[in-house]
């Protein structure tokens, strides 16, 4: 009569489901919960609906997790980000309760085995990811998630242990036998590694790490007929016949060409199939680039940062005041592409929303003769992180304020007016595809 199931999945997906737009510490709230309803009730219904040989055949939270996902898309739910929050006691507390209990919990069930050869291959897929120059955007980081930072993220990240003790290992979707569930283990982590490889923004990378699973789960009776269960975790025939077993030197060598031979196909398969987020190169110096108008920073005020709460970022003083010039030299060399009517300075300062207005802004001047353009003073500036920035990564923001000077030039780029008023404005930066960082939005 204790509905044991339905508790854990519902809080299963409870734990991992998210909706889209929830900001740090915004936990306590009945917005929503249909989805969650309907998410919980759909898992439970694949227990019932979805069944051979009368068992189940998929992890019911994961099928219903990765189903809502695909269907209704990140504009309205995401899974659990892959970075929580910075090292401290909490998250010391939260590893703690995690890894802990998923110890506990799989060597009392003997699957404790089957979790580390997941982390292990899993590991080692992520590492030739990461040399390759993979990078993802993610809801809480202001910088493109590269390289080691990717693989460090990914192989602590509390959402993957969780995925590896407490989803993988359900012991009602596994393969019969220790040896075979080992096999099956390392041989999903591959999968996952070859589903996350292509995958640009965060969102792509869980829903592939939580669909790997789907697609794994209606194998597991391959793996047992494949795997007999002797109860030896190291009892792998199939694998085992590729390695030296006594035999001659020359059937060693064979076996080891064979094995080596699989290796380098699958580190490039991993890499060719990471080729579509791979790292962004940092733009080369180009006459464009060249033209930015510099800034002093002597001719800014000191910058003030706010609590950088949420977001996977250092931002101390230094951080702060080359990102203020940064800001500068945009707005000063956006005023100078609308002076000198040259569109191609707006793309080496702006991008998104920013870019876009510019451009109207640029084609109106060429078009009208009259050429506005906009100079910006500061006399306060305060940096924190913009919370909208959705899927395509986080952002930073500067909230200015001071004197705005209108300037109006002649179509040969003289000046005609200029009249001056006061502005309070918020500046939206992010840092797309080089190391500088990019004017995409301005409110006010």
């Amino acid at each position: 009569m204790w509905p044991a199931s339905g508790l854990l999945t519902g809080s299963g997906v409870a734990l991992i489901l998210r909706l889209s737009g929830m900001t740090f510490g915004d936990f306590w709230s009945w917005e929503g919960w249909y989805w969650f309803a309907l998410v919980a009730a759909l898992s439970i219904g694949t227990k019932f609906l979805i069944r051979i040989d009368g068992q189940h055949v998929f992890n019911p939270s994961n099928v219903g997790l990765v189903v809502a996902f695909l269907v209704l898309g990140s504009d309205i739910v995401e899974p659990l980000d892959f970075w929580w929050a910075p090292l401290g006691f909490w998250m010391v507390v939260a590893y703690a309760l995690i890894i802990g209990g998923g110890v506990l919990i799989t060597r009392k069930l003997h699957l404790f085995e089957m979790a580390v050869a997941f982390w292990i291959v899993f590991a080692l897929g992520l590492g030739v990811l990461a040399l390759s120059g993979h990078c993802m955007t993610a809801s809480w980081s202001p910088t493109p998630v590269c390289d080691g930072r990717f693989w460090t993220v990914l192989v602590t990240s509390p959402e993957v242990l969780i995925f590896l003790f407490f989803m993988i290992t359900d012991p009602k979707t596994v393969p019969a036998g220790r040896g075979a569930r080992v096999v099956f283990a390392g041989s999903l982590a591959l999968l996952a590694t070859f589903l996350i490889a292509p995958q640009t923004v965060e969102f792509g990378a869980k829903v592939a790490l939580l669909g790997s699973l789907v697609l794994w789960t209606p194998l597991r009776r391959l793996f047992e007929s494949w795997i007999p269960d002797t109860g030896d975790p190291r009892a792998l025939r199939p694998i085992r016949t590729l390695m030296w077993d006594g035999t001659s030197p020359r059937g060693s060598f064979t076996r080891g060409v064979i094995t080596g031979s699989i290796l380098a196909i699958v580190v490039s398969g991993v890499i060719v199939a990471g080729i579509p987020a791979r790292e962004p190169g940092v733009a080369a110096e180009s006459n464009v680039e060249g033209r930015i108008i510099a800034i002093s920073p002597s001719d800014l005020p000191e910058v003030a940062v706010a609590p950088f709460k949420g977001v996977n970022v250092e931002v101390d003083e230094a951080f702060a005041s080359s990102l203020a010039v940064m800001l500068a030299e945009n707005l000063a060399t956006e005023a100078e592409a609308i002076r000198i009517a040259d569109g191609s300075l707006l793309g080496a300062v702006d991008a998104g929303e920013r870019l876009d207005e510019m451009q109207a802004r640029m084609d109106e001047a060429i078009a009208t003769g009259v050429r506005l353009a906009h100079e910006y003073r500061f006399e306060s500036l305060s940096l924190r992180p913009f919370e909208s920035a959705g899927q395509s990564g986080a952002a930073l923001a500067f909230d200015g304020a001071g004197i705005l000077t209108e300037v109006v030039y002649s179509p040969g780029g003289s000046e005609v007016s200029r009249e001056e008023g006061r502005f309070e404005s918020v500046f939206v930066l992010s840092q797309v595809g080089s190391e500088r960082w990019l004017l995409v939005e301005v409110q006010g």
